[in-house]
């Protein structure tokens, strides 16, 4: 059996620097390019781990190493030092546009402990609501001006887009290659009618960071009715939000991933970890 690799040897010279070192005691790290692209077949297939092919390992080995990794946030880590290593190269577009996407929850991934896992970045509810179309998950990101996603927040399904707004824009946090402090400020944010509230806006305004944000009807219809007690209308440049496909593209991406198009996992911190691992590998085919 043949398995086709998403790896290549250009994306595996920036990644490979960034893996953890083998421990001090104990055994050795399996290979750590056959282990993530048993984890990518994994999720690219949305195969069960019991069906990974034997070239690509063991698939206890894959599937604890990508349970690990999540609690201790190698993940992330290596998503930073990723992010860091293309804004060195000024290769990162600082229009950032938000959005949100729905994932369909299949029925594995129900039945996990109502407590959550001990560790605390596991939340209680493991990222999965009730909606109308069944158990879902919602996957929050955003997205740099090059359709890549700088940021990853996964939460229940039925959750609202504007709430997890701010914790979205919390995530974005690119270190600098020399001094100073990490780049947590966009030029500016793109965002649907969702995101059009007094306390995104204010948000914004208070970090200087240009909103291009369209109001919803019922906003320009209130404020209209109160004639001269109305607000005068937010600034809004049509031109710059042509380019809020981005994240429309960026999901896309991610999505190409049935694993995560649909997800199987009972923990939310496992998913997020597979989100993390597909970003990963989109920011090195640069």
């Amino acid at each position: 059996m043949s398995v086709r690799l998403v790896i290549t040897d250009a994306m595996w010279d920036r990644i490979e620097p960034l893996m953890p070192a083998d421990p001090v005691r104990g055994r050795r790290w399996a290979d750590h390019r056959r282990t993530l692209e048993a984890i990518a077949w994994k999720y690219r297939t949305c195969s069960p781990w019991r069906d990974l092919p034997g070239e690509l390992g063991s698939f206890q080995t894959a599937h604890k190493r990508l349970l690990r990794w999540a609690v201790d946030g190698t993940w992330e880590r290596i998503f930073t030092a990723v992010l860091a290593a293309a804004d060195a190269d000024d290769d990162v577009g600082w229009t950032v546009s938000v959005d949100s996407t729905v994932c369909r929850a299949h029925q594995h991934a129900a039945g996990g402990r109502e407590k959550g896992a001990a560790d605390r970045s596991e939340p209680t509810d493991h990222g999965l609501g009730r909606s109308r179309g069944g158990l879902s998950t919602k996957v929050h990101l955003a997205s740099d001006g090059r359709a890549r996603p700088l940021a990853l927040v996964v939460t229940a399904g039925q959750a609202g887009d504007a709430p997890a707004f701010e914790a979205v824009m919390a995530r974005i946090r690119v270190p600098r290659a020399g001094l100073g402090r990490p780049r947590t400020r966009p030029t500016a944010v793109l965002a649907d009618r969702a995101y059009s509230s007094r306390a995104i806006r204010r948000y914004l305004r208070r970090r200087g960071i240009r909103s291009v944000i369209p109001q919803p009807t019922d906003q320009i219809s209130h404020r209209r009715r109160r004639g001269r007690l109305g607000s005068r209308p937010p600034a809004f440049d049509a031109e710059a939000y042509k380019q809020r496909n981005t994240v429309e593209r960026c999901i896309n991406r991610l999505k190409q991933w049935r694993g995560l198009a649909m997800r199987t996992d009972k923990l939310a911190i496992a998913y997020q970890a597979a989100l993390h691992l597909a970003a990963i590998l989109i920011w090195t085919r640069r």
